[in-house]
This record gives C-alpha cells, structure tokens and sequence, in this order.
C-alpha cells in the first residue's frame, strides 16, 4: 500500500512535560515526513522545554531535566520545524486533540506566524476508535502484528503511527486513500481553535462549545457580553483560542 498524496504526508509525536496545552511544554519531537513519491525522511530532536520535567511524566517517557538541559529551547528551533512543515499535511495519534494544539502554543509563544489551518490533519486514532476503540500499542499490534518496543518515544510511535495507517487503509475497504477524505474521517468537530473551545455549527456558524454559552453563535455572544471577551483573554486558555477569539471579534466589528 502507497499513499495517495498531493502534499507531503508528516507524521509526528510529541513528549511534553504534561497533558496541559495551555501551559505544558515540548521536551521531544518527531517526524516522518513521506512525500508523494513514497520518500521518507526522519527527524527526532529533544527541547528544552524551560521549565521542570514532573516525574509523573518522565515516569510515561523517560526524559529528566538533565536529558534536555543542553539542548535548544522550541524558540531557537521553531523556524527551522516550521520551514519543514510548510506545505505538508500532518498526521499523529490522538494529534487533533494534543499534539497539534500543544504545536500551534509553541510556535505562538516562539512569535512564528504557522497558519495550521490551511493544512488537513488526520488523526490516526480516530479512526482507530471509529472502528476498533484501542490504544495505539493495542493498534498496532491489531493492524500490524508486532510489539511496538520503546512506546512512549516520539521516534517509536511515530513509526507506529505511519504503519498503523497503511495498515488501516489496506484492513477497511471504506476508507479511501485520500488525503482529504481521511482528514475528514478522523475529525470529531470542525473546530474554529486547534482545542475545541469554539466549533462550526451545520450552517458553518462558530459557536462555543463549553460553558454556559455552548452552543451559541460566538459573534451574538460578544455582542450581547462584551466582557465574555476579556474574561476569556484574562483566563487559563490557549493562545490559539484567544487569537482565534480575537480574529471573530475584530471581524464583526468591522462589519458594524
């Protein structure tokens, strides 16, 4: 089985110092970038994530603050990722819901404009979980037929990650091998921000989806709460959401 690309394929995984994306920190990164042609090229770099490695989280993948101490902070890396991400779509194991907001934060704090939203993201997990409801070590075993040795370094479960989706796309008839089409498939929402806090509604309206506005459209909301905005700013939520957040109120305002 080939992918049937337009743009090159990369998939990732991230090591954090923890499960916040709003404040949590990359110490790992990986990638596989496959090209239409069926090329590969591999990257694995460690980063210092400036703050303190939790043992709960060296205890999943097995980085301490010594391992990192000499290596490049995010901000002194995040152009040379970002010029190898360019034009890619990307791909991960629950990448939708982690990996791609914990990204975006980074490449937001480093101050390199990214624009993830034009890419198409297919999260391998998903569709994992549409059909089978596992884990990725579960999954690849299932779809592969292996062990996955050293799970829970980026390099292994990148690995993984790429086999399991040939895997999945030789397995289910159904599934095309389209980009497009996988990267719709392994979409819960259609979300506005890379951590859900507002979505498009069917009509393509974006509306929050938490709190006691959820459900309701964000531009009604700000006009009817104007300090729903500033609360939202001044409160524990990603940057992307804020930025996202802003770019809707800046654009109802100029429609006034």
């Amino acid at each position: 089985m080939k992918l049937n690309l337009k743009n090159p394929l990369v998939f990732f995984d991230l090591e954090t110092t923890g499960t916040n994306i709003n404040v949590d920190r990359i110490v790992e990164i990986c990638y596989l970038k496959v090209y239409p042609n069926g090329n590969e090229e591999s990257r694995t770099m460690r980063i210092n994530p400036e703050m303190h490695i939790p043992q709960e989280a060296t205890d999943v993948h097995g980085i301490h603050d010594e391992d990192v101490r000499d290596c490049p902070t995010f901000k002194e890396v995040a152009r040379s990722i970002a010029h190898e991400l360019e034009g890619c779509d990307l791909a991960g194991f629950n990448s939708n819901r982690f990996d791609i907001p914990v990204l975006a934060e980074e490449f937001l704090r480093a101050g390199v404009d990214v624009d993830l939203s034009r890419r198409k993201f297919i999260d391998v997990q998903v569709i994992f979980h549409k059909m089978e409801q596992r884990t990725l070590s579960a999954a690849y075993k299932f779809y592969c037929g292996k062990k996955l040795e050293d799970a829970h370094t980026a390099e292994a479960d990148t690995r993984a990650t790429y086999e399991v989706l040939m895997a999945q796309l030789d397995r289910y008839p159904d599934l095309k091998n389209d980009i497009t089409f996988l990267s719709e498939y392994s979409s819960f929402n259609r979300n506005v921000d890379f951590a859900g806090r507002m979505v498009y509604n069917d009509s393509g309206v974006e509306v929050f989806n938490f709190g006691k506005y959820r459900g309701m459209s964000v531009a009604e909301v700000l006009k009817k709460d104007p300090g729903y905005y500033s609360w939202i700013l001044s409160s524990d939520f990603t940057l992307n959401t804020k930025a996202m957040l802003t770019k809707i109120r800046l654009r109802e305002l100029t429609q006034r």
